[in-house]
């Protein structure tokens, strides 16, 4: 789709693009600060309760190759209503059993499912959105995640303070995912909607899963260079949401308390969503991405030499809106560059493969906090993510201005990606 499409309105794709993503992402931001502590209840040490919580990017790693090939062959409404189905299946494996191990195997199905939302919403607003306004579109998008996520916290906050528990929060995931249900099954399909070019959006049919083998042969060169660095802008996002609940965990603040805390440092980043759109789209990518990372390391530096300080519980309540801003000035940098790059026609291959490194990063963060959490400390996790954070920003600093010129994110070639003659 090009700037010269006349069709093209904001109010066409607030439906169907966000209106679901902000009701699945509403349950799964209440759940995400109490998976932790339920690990923790259930008899899970730190490092192990780190792992647990990383179940969910590990399932959205996993999910990203064939979720382009399941929209593209039942369509996008059907593949959203499975997603949300597996999404319950999660909850109810996570609670049927009071076991660390069924809590692992519930957060690895929400990670699949969370996979065909992204990349079926990121390929849609790919296709349709016009160049000139594509950071605004895609930061609204991330925007509509962090608002289930802002909101999500309160919410189980709330429960937990009610109910004494943090287990009753994981049934706010299978009430938004009902939601989800009956607005998709209520709303017009998307694909008869926006008609035949929808098929761009998802993918190829049955090529699709070669289409993606194919991306990472033929886009090798950007894909290591500016899907690294963002493949690290990923893992730092990524630590922030374990290391907050962990860190909580480890200083000894109540459930309700880092629940709420965490909740003001989503609402923080929720509000700077569109700022970041409108800064890429006038001024360009690096505008969002470099303040973005350089404010994560920073904090996640600043978490490491201050555990066992007097006041950690204030450092700790600092760093969350020292986060919360810096991931909100980056909000939607990831699904706006990957935007840039991929090819004109059917992006999903190419998205495949660039979410894929991401998530990679996002799934590898979790673990290496784990990791170094057993072996050193949990301060020393904390001071490597703030390390490779400032690698990151020197990769993108390095290779962003290389593929992505210019205000507008125009790549260079000829016309491969849907940027191209934008203007």
């Amino acid at each position: 789709m090009t700037d010269s499409q006349p069709q093209f309105s904001w109010g066409s794709i607030v439906l169907p693009a966000y209106l679901p993503t902000l009701l699945f992402s509403l349950g799964e931001g209440a759940i995400i600060p109490v998976i932790p502590v339920v690990a923790s209840e259930r008899g899970a040490s730190i490092a192990l309760a780190g792992l647990v919580a990383a179940m969910l990017m590990i399932g959205e790693l996993l999910g990203d190759l064939p979720a382009g090939w399941l929209v593209a062959r039942i369509g996008e409404r059907n593949a959203m209503i499975g997603a949300a189905m597996l999404a319950v299946i999660g909850v109810v494996v996570a609670l049927a059993l009071p076991s660390v191990t069924a809590l692992a195997i519930g957060i690895l199905l929400l990670g699949l499912a969370t996979a065909v939302f992204g990349l079926a919403r990121h390929a849609f607003l790919t296709s349709y959105v016009p160049a000139r306004v594509r950071a605004r579109a895609l930061s609204t998008l991330a925007g509509v995640f962090r608002a289930g996520w802002a909101v999500g916290p309160f919410v189980a906050a709330a429960i937990i303070a009610w109910t004494g528990s943090s287990e009753p929060v994981f049934w706010v995931l299978v009430a938004a995912c009902l939601a989800v249900v009956v607005v998709l099954v209520l709303l017009p399909d998307p694909e008869r909607v926006f008609g035949v070019g929808r098929g761009a959006a998802t993918g190829t049919g049955e090529e699709a899963p070669q289409g993606v083998l194919r991306a990472i042969v033929e886009h090798r060169g950007v894909l290591a260079r500016v899907g690294s660095g963002i493949g690290l802008l990923a893992a730092v996002r990524a630590s922030r949401t374990i290391i907050l609940p962990l860190w909580a965990v480890s200083i000894g603040m109540p459930p309700e308390a880092a629940a709420l805390v965490i909740g003001i440092s989503a609402t923080i980043d929720f509000c700077l969503f569109y700022v970041s759109g409108q800064v890429m789209d006038r001024f360009g990518r690096l505008w969002g991405a470099i303040p973005g990372l350089v404010g994560l390391s920073t904090g996640h530096l600043i978490l490491a030499f201050t555990h066992d300080v007097p006041g950690n519980g204030a450092w700790f309540i600092a760093v969350a809106v020292l986060f919360g801003v810096a991931n909100g000035v980056s909000s939607g940098v990831i699904l706006t560059v990957g935007a840039d790059l991929a090819p004109k026609r059917h992006p999903a291959a190419f998205l495949g493969a660039y979410r894929t490194i991401g998530d990679a990063g996002q799934a590898a963060a979790p673990l290496v906090v784990s990791a170094v959490t057993s072996l050193v400390s949990l301060a020393a996790a904390s001071a490597a993510i703030g390390v490779l954070g400032f690698v990151g920003a020197g990769m993108l600093l390095r290779w962003i201005p290389r593929y992505v010129p210019g205000r507008r994110g125009r790549r260079r070639g000829e016309g491969e990606g849907p940027a191209e003659g934008t203007g």
